[in-house]
C-alpha cells in the first residue's frame, strides 16, 4: 500500500485556494448553496427561495431573497425548504481581501463579526442591483484584465457597504433543544480546525475557552451543554481530535516533530511529546517508527 506524504485536495479546492476567490451562480436545484464549507473562506450569498439557515446557536427563517454572510469561524448549515433556491455566491479568503487597505471591514462588519446577524432581507430592487455586482465579479474572474483582483475586491466592498445600509433580519429562533444545538455547533467548529495543512498555520482554537469566545458563549454554558449531550467534557473532545490529527501527521507527512508540535498549537516539542504520551501511552517518534 502506497504511503501518502501529502493531503490531496480536489481541483476545485486547489483553484480556489490558489486564487483566493471564486464567484458562481446558484442553480435551480439549490445544491450550490451548500457545496462548499472549507474553514478558511468567507462566503457572501444572494439567494431567492425559502430556507432555514442554522448559524451558531440560532436558526434563521429565510423567505424571499436574502443576502447571507458566512464566517468560516462560525459553523453554519443551509436547509432548503422550497423546491428551488437560486441566486449567486462568492467565496474569498481573508488573505485575498487583506491586500486592500480597507480589509479591516471584514472584522468590523456586523455581518461577519462573531455574534453578529449575518442575514438581510432584500427587496426586488436591491436584488437586481446586487445581482449585477455578482455578475460583474463572475465576468472579471474569467477575464484577462491585469488588475481584476483589485476590481473584485472593490465589488466585495461595495456589497458590504450596501449591506450596512440595510436592517438585519430578526426572523430567527433559538434552537428548540439548546444543549443539542450548542453541542452540534461546538463539534462542527472543532472539526473545521482540521485537517492541519501547513506548519505555518497552527491551530487557533486549543481550549474550551477559545471555543466559547468564538461562539460568544459563556464557558460554563458550553461545557454544561457538551457534557449533557455527549457525556464527555469539552476538553476530552478537543484532546481526542488533536491526538487523531497528530497521528495522521506522523503517519502521512514527512514533517519533523517540532513542526507537528507547532502546527497543533504547542509552544515547545517537549510539551507535545508529554501530551501525546499521556494520552496514547507512547511517544510520537515511536509511533512514526512503527509505521515505517
Amino acid at each position: 500500500m502506497e504511503t501518502a506524504r501529502t493531503r490531496p485536495v480536489s481541483d476545485y479546492n486547489s483553484k480556489l485556494k490558489l486564487k483566493g476567490f471564486n464567484a458562481f451562480q446558484i442553480g435551480g436545484d439549490s445544491n450550490a448553496t451548500r457545496i462548499y464549507s472549507r474553514k478558511d473562506f468567507y462566503k457572501i450569498c444572494l439567494s431567492t427561495g425559502t430556507s432555514i439557515i442554522h448559524y451558531a446557536d440560532r436558526s434563521f427563517v429565510a423567505e424571499g431573497t436574502v443576502l447571507f454572510f458566512g464566517n468560516p469561524r462560525v459553523p453554519y448549515s443551509w436547509e432548503t425548504v422550497s423546491s428551488t433556491c437560486v441566486g449567486y455566491a462568492c467565496l474569498f479568503s481573508e488573505e485575498f481581501l487583506n491586500v486592500s487597505e480597507r480589509a479591516d471591514m471584514l472584522q468590523q462588519s456586523p455581518f461577519f463579526k462573531i455574534g453578529g446577524t449575518p442575514i438581510l432581507n432584500i427587496t426586488e430592487q436591491q436584488k437586481d442591483f446586487l445581482a449585477t455586482i455578482f455578475l460583474k465579479m463572475m465576468e472579471e474572474q474569467e477575464g484577462e484584465y491585469a488588475y481584476k483582483d483589485d476590481l473584485v475586491r472593490s465589488y466585495i466592498n461595495l456589497i458590504m457597504h450596501e449591506a450596512m445600509k440595510l436592517q438585519p433580519t430578526e426572523s430567527y429562533d433559538q434552537h428548540k433543544n439548546a444543549a443539542s444545538r450548542i453541542t452540534s455547533v461546538f463539534l462542527d467548529l472543532l472539526e473545521r480546525q482540521f485537517p492541519v495543512e501547513s506548519p505555518d498555520k497552527p491551530l487557533q482554537l486549543r481550549s474550551p475557552q477559545d471555543y466559547a469566545q468564538n461562539l460568544s458563549l459563556h464557558i460554563n454554558y458550553l461545557n454544561r451543554a457538551v457534557k449533557e449531550v455527549t457525556g464527555k467534557p469539552t476538553t476530552a473532545h478537543i484532546a481526542e481530535r488533536i491526538i487523531n490529527e497528530a497521528r495522521a501527521l506522523l503517519q502521512h507527512t514527512d514533517w519533523n516533530i517540532a513542526d507537528i508540535a507547532y502546527a497543533l498549537g504547542f509552544e515547545y516539542p517537549s510539551y507535545f511529546n508529554n501530551y501525546f504520551k499521556r494520552l496514547t501511552g507512547t511517544n510520537p517518534m515511536s509511533l512514526r517508527t512503527a509505521e515505517v
